[in-house]
């Protein structure tokens, strides 16, 4: 087999569908994981953030390492993290403090999945491809995809098998990430940058005052998009009191699907778009799809406004990358790792908001939406600073 450009792309595709496994299959158990271990709904707030919160960790420490070790071992290295973490969930709950046991291995598998956050966008920007505003929110998309893959086939497992059979269903996922690291082996991966054209350190980039603006826009775009994908299962489960099989059909995979959609929208018309105002409109789309969650009591309505929430993030994530590329040109490695560091301390206070606020409030996860919709508020208000900045440049 020839391995080309087109393949190293291909599997960056599958990377975002890894990173979709580590983020997304894990909260499908929540609720096995309160009634079997009785854990608290603090401590499954405590999961989600320790997750993201590695990875961030995890994103700062990349740019310390990945250059001097190369980006294929350390891609390579993040695939097998995520698999080991897979692998170490079905072991250490029996062994140790169910608790702990979880915490651990969730830790290890968000290792991997910011090493992929911080590693596949740029390895996706250095190949050859026509459009990288485009190609970039199709990455993107993927990781969507790969979402409502999770969703479903979890779902059609639990409904066949049995949600006691989840640790099998936990070592198949691996079988994924174990694909993709050995294609990563074999794949060709260009320079990230040009030898005429220097990059920027992190140093360098904090000088740049628009820098900081995508920074605080990535924090808003990661917790407007986590606050409610993390939150989705139970908020259909507990929140609108429906089975679990159709919640998660309901909930996180219509969201998923929605979110991929946008992201393939932009992917396919991009060039007729113009970015910065779907990003604005996607953004008034949040606010009224988190109002319709909180307010609207039939079932029905709101999981309709769990799925338009769905698509309003969409474009947040990789519009605030492109933008970050189109304006900051060499910026490169150490912006890509600190976009996707701000991003996933937003993935980390989010879901903690409104996990936070719901217990307040006698585990009503609506309470911790509707607390959510400041997000997505500073996002548009970011957004607009940028905007006035951008056109003050031209």
């Amino acid at each position: 087999m020839k391995w080309t450009y087109q393949t190293t792309i291909k599997a960056c595709f599958i990377g975002y569908i890894v990173q979709a496994i580590v983020n997304n299959f894990a909260p499908l158990l929540f609720v096995t994981f309160q009634n079997t271990y009785q854990i608290s709904l603090s401590k499954i707030a405590l999961l989600i953030t320790v997750n993201f919160g590695v990875q961030l960790a995890t994103d700062f420490a990349a740019t310390l390492f990945v250059d001097k070790i190369g980006y294929k071992i350390s891609v390579v290295a993040a695939h097998g993290f995520s698999a080991l973490g897979f692998v170490l969930l079905t072991v250490l709950p029996e062994v140790m403090d169910p608790f702990y046991g979880i915490l651990i291995s969730l830790s290890i598998c968000a290792v991997g999945g910011g090493l992929i956050e911080v590693l596949i966008s740029p390895i996706m920007e250095s190949c050859p491809t026509e459009n990288k505003e485009t190609a970039m929110s199709l990455l993107h998309s993927f990781y969507c995809w790969g979402h409502v893959g999770v969703v479903l086939l979890t779902t059609i497992f639990f409904y066949g098998w049995g949600i006691s059979y989840w640790k099998v269903l936990t070592l198949l996922w691996t079988i994924i990430p174990l694909g993709n690291g050995f294609l990563f082996t074999k794949v060709p991966i260009a320079p990230l940058v040009t030898e005429d054209v220097s990059e920027l350190t992190i140093m360098e980039l904090f000088q740049h005052k628009a820098f900081w603006i995508f920074l605080l826009l990535m924090i808003c775009a990661g917790a407007s998009e986590q606050s409610v994908s993390q939150w989705a299962s139970v908020f259909a489960e507990r929140g609108l009191g429906i089975s679990k099989t159709m919640g998660d059909l309901a909930g996180p995979m219509a969201f998923a699907i929605m979110m991929g959609s946008a992201r393939a929208i932009y992917g396919k018309y991009g060039h007729r778009l113009h970015l910065t105002r779907f990003m604005k409109i996607s953004t008034f789309l949040c606010i009224g799809s988190y109002l319709i969650m909180v307010f609207v009591p039939l079932p029905v309505v709101s999981l309709m406004g769990c799925a338009i929430s769905g698509f309003s993030v969409g474009i947040m994530w990789p519009g605030t990358f492109s933008t970050a590329s189109s304006v900051i040109k060499q910026g490169k490695t150490a912006m890509f790792a600190m976009m996707a560091l701000a991003g996933d301390l937003g993935c980390s206070i989010g879901p903690a908001v409104v996990g936070a606020l719901a217990e307040a409030m006698d585990n009503r996860i609506q309470f911790g939406i509707l607390g959510a919709i400041l997000f997505p508020v500073l996002f548009l208000f970011f957004l607009r600073k940028m905007e006035r900045r951008m056109a003050a440049s031209e």
